[in-house]
């Protein structure tokens, strides 16, 4: 990739980010004063039930479908691709429909049992029925992303936020018209809206494409042998992301129970637990827009300068990219701790939001460089070094959920995301300065 059209699709990604962001920020203080911290905390506490799905349905194959279209283009294969392309989808929505039943089947065992909160049933049920459509719109952007394409994702993205608040909004309506109790399943109903939406969108823009190349079914050859290459790529690569997902949800849900046992009451931890998952955290991750984009085509561009031997270029990219994260993440710790008490009594009407936001200011260098980071050791093929440093940072922050939060509180927490974040620099840094 050119550095022009890095430029151009990192700053359409970029752009993309940002007004997704803002759009969300608004929603985030619209639920904030609609169902409360409480509200927040039940919310927050079934995504890992939605990232465990997305990991074992979307996340692998997305990746694998990303690469090998783009083999395939770049060869000027352009009906393989598009086999590949379907292939990999229609079998990646079979299985995560099987997926979403046997959740929705099990959604009281799984809010009873493994989030010790059954109030939570009725949010992974609807969040479940979700679950398919959003794997149909992942393999539909790893789609666009082999074709170096940042507009239709873009587009998509945005679509989804647009939906996702504006179906909320309305369910909020016709809830306070009809004198119901207003809870989090606003949330989760514009969760699904936002995806029926989106994955009928994208359907329709590739079907277009597909329709205009003049591709049929009947071109698809050797259907068993691409499924193999498919899942023989996607696999590991949905093993090591499921690993990660599942520590990562482990430590959500440790977090409100162990606020109980700092001696808080479960409203009280849940309260707790939404401010700073659903306030605090987003504003603190609001500005990882830029590094964002730029780590998903820093992912090709790497791979294709280690393809042709360029490794001093890749260590001036890599230094250039440094540069820029650690610019971006002072300037935000400094506009973090000095305006986190303003910012979250003037958002979120929280003087907690405000505390957390300056105390979580200090990781603002650190998250924004490992985002970088993590996109360039990837394009090196890297994966499984990758795996083992995410692994280690989320292993450090359960310690620190399972020991520090007993004792102090939510602030143990911040203190364990301060220091992974910084064991996950040294440790990207390092394997880097090895390079070769």
């Amino acid at each position: 990739m050119s550095k022009k059209s890095f430029i151009r699709g990192t700053a359409i990604l970029t752009c993309t980010g940002f007004i997704s962001r803002i759009i969300g920020f608004f929603y985030r203080i619209f639920l904030s004063h609609t169902i409360g911290a409480q509200g927040l905390g039940l919310y927050q506490l079934v995504l890992p039930v939605q990232n465990i799905a997305s990991a074992i349905t979307g996340s692998g194959i997305q990746t694998a479908l990303s690469r090998l279209i783009a083999s395939r283009l770049a060869l000027g294969k352009r009906s393989e691709a598009q086999n590949c392309f379907l292939l990999g989808t229609a079998s990646a929505f079979l299985f995560s429909a099987a997926v979403s039943a046997l959740i929705y089947r099990n959604s009281l065992f799984v809010a009873s049992e493994l989030l010790k909160t059954p109030e939570t049933a009725t949010l992974i049920r609807i969040l479940a029925l979700s679950f398919p459509l959003n794997t149909v719109h992942t393999c539909i952007n790893s789609y666009y992303f082999a074709k170096k394409n940042t507009v239709i994702p873009s587009g998509l993205q945005l679509l989804e936020q647009i939906v996702r608040v504006g179906s909320s909004c309305l369910i909020y309506l016709i809830l306070v018209s009809k004198n119901v109790e207003v809870t989090a399943v606003i949330a989760a109903g514009g969760a699904l809206a936002s995806e029926v939406a989106v994955s009928l969108s994208g359907m329709l823009l590739i079907g277009t494409v597909f329709t205009e190349s003049g591709f049929s079914l009947k071109d698809i050859r050797n259907p068993a042998g691409e499924l193999r290459e498919i899942f023989g790529m996607s696999l590991p690569l949905t093993l090591n992301r499921l690993l990660i997902t599942l520590l990562g949800s482990m430590e959500m849900v440790l977090i409100p129970q162990q606020l109980m046992a700092y001696g808080l009451d479960q409203q009280a931890a849940l309260g707790l637990y939404g401010t700073l998952t659903g306030m605090a955290l987003p504003l603190i991750l609001f500005p990882s827009a830029v590094t964002n984009s730029a780590s998903v085509l820093l992912m090709p561009s790497v791979a294709e300068m280690q393809a042709l031997g360029y490794r001093r270029r890749i260590r001036h990219v890599t230094g250039q990219s440094l540069k820029a994260c650690i610019l971006l993440g002072s300037f935000c710790f400094l506009g973090f701790f000095f305006f986190g008490p303003f910012l979250g009594r003037f958002l979120f009407h929280s003087p907690e939001a405000g505390t957390y936001i300056r105390t979580l200011a200090f990781i603002c260098p650190f998250l924004y460089m490992n985002t970088a980071l993590t996109g360039i050791l990837h394009g090196l093929g890297k994966n499984g070094v990758c795996l083992i440093h995410s692994a280690s940072g989320i292993l450090l922050r359960i310690l620190f959920v399972v020991f520090a939060i007993p004792v102090s509180g939510i602030r143990g927490y911040m203190y364990g995301i301060l220091f992974s974040e910084l064991l996950l620099s040294i440790l990207h840094l390092t394997v880097l300065y090895r390079y070769e």
